[in-house]
């Protein structure tokens, strides 16, 4: 069978990198906490932001006088990015005419294919970082226990949300944009009599995240829905039964320069579709996509994790 040639290349990897670099998958929240910043290097150090980010300052000056000066941003802890690439065939069985190159619909199906394992895998390394107490000082965490679950009795989401979002504005001076809910914790905040006492009136059947954004005021609110197998093929929430609250940079365009709770720091370019090349052994074409990306945490106290707000209260 005939291999692609270059010109074919230039025509089908450009438009299958930027079909990758759209690609969005209902259920991953990550993008909520950890948004791309772009990067030119895989290893460097993260820009970390202090108080000084959203401190009050007097920028009056006499004529002549010098200007102050702030500073914005500082090197903190080295990251290193390290590359990820996974491979999808398009079997020639699939195609219509096997000598040639799949088309741009086969393609972007493998590509499809790969890109759905690849932003699981990021879902799945930004909520270690994000459900890590470890990651977070005393006043920036709660542990639910008992009753006071949201599944229990006892339990007052209300106060516990109002309670974060009263510690990350204490340390940064604003209020938290983004909430990220586990689908267990959703789920217990759809029969929590505090929650439906307070939404009795909104006319809804059922609590969305639209009502929790204007009950909690907070403009963001996000379910992380994602579940993935282990070794054994039994099933778990990426997300587990906490809530991680947070002033992150949800703006269009993202970048390195913003405060924000964490960012996924991402080679330029990237996800990339890699030349097809055709594998005799298996009779398929192989799609190969690489995307190089690491989550980081941005080093301030913009964070709030609620632990086990979605467990059994037993």
């Amino acid at each position: 069978m005939p291999q692609m040639t270059s010109g074919q290349a230039r025509i089908v990897d450009p438009i299958l990198s930027t079909h990758a670099q759209g690609y969005k998958q209902a259920g991953l929240a990550a993008q909520s906490l950890f948004p791309n910043g772009t990067v030119g290097m895989y290893g460097g150090n993260v820009i970390q932001f202090g108080k000084e980010a959203f401190r009050l300052y007097n920028s009056r000056r006499a004529p002549g006088s010098t200007t102050k000066r702030i500073q914005f941003g500082y090197q903190g802890k080295p990251y290193s990015i390290v590359p990820g690439a996974l491979e999808a065939p398009v079997p020639r069985e699939l195609m219509r005419d096997a000598s040639k190159v799949p088309g741009i619909d086969l393609g972007a199906r493998a590509v499809n294919t790969v890109m759905r394992a690849l932003l699981l895998e990021r879902e799945y390394n930004c909520a270690q970082l994000a459900r890590t107490a470890g990651n977070y000082d005393a006043s920036h965490k709660a542990a639910l226990t008992g009753t006071s679950r949201w599944t229990g009795s006892a339990s007052d989401p209300n106060a516990d949300v109002r309670a974060g979002k009263e510690a990350i504005r204490s340390t940064i001076g604003v209020y938290p944009n983004t909430a990220l809910i586990s689908a267990t914790a959703f789920s217990a905040l759809q029969e929590n009599a505090k929650i439906l006492d307070r939404t009795k009136y909104t006319g809804r059947d059922s609590i969305t995240t639209e009502i929790l954004a204007r009950l909690w005021n907070i403009p963001n609110v996000v379910v992380g829905e994602a579940t993935v197998a282990d070794a054994a093929d039994t099933f778990g929430d990426v997300w587990g039964n906490d809530v991680i609250l947070a002033y992150t940079n949800v703006s269009a365009d993202p970048n390195v320069e913003e405060p924000s709770f964490g960012y996924t720091y991402v080679i330029e370019g990237h996800p990339m579709v890699e030349q097809p090349y055709w594998e005799q052994t298996s009779k398929s074409w192989i799609y190969g996509v690489s995307y190089d990306n690491t989550p980081v945490l941005s080093g301030i106290t913009a964070g709030f994790l609620i632990q086990d707000a979605g467990a059994p209260a037993a």
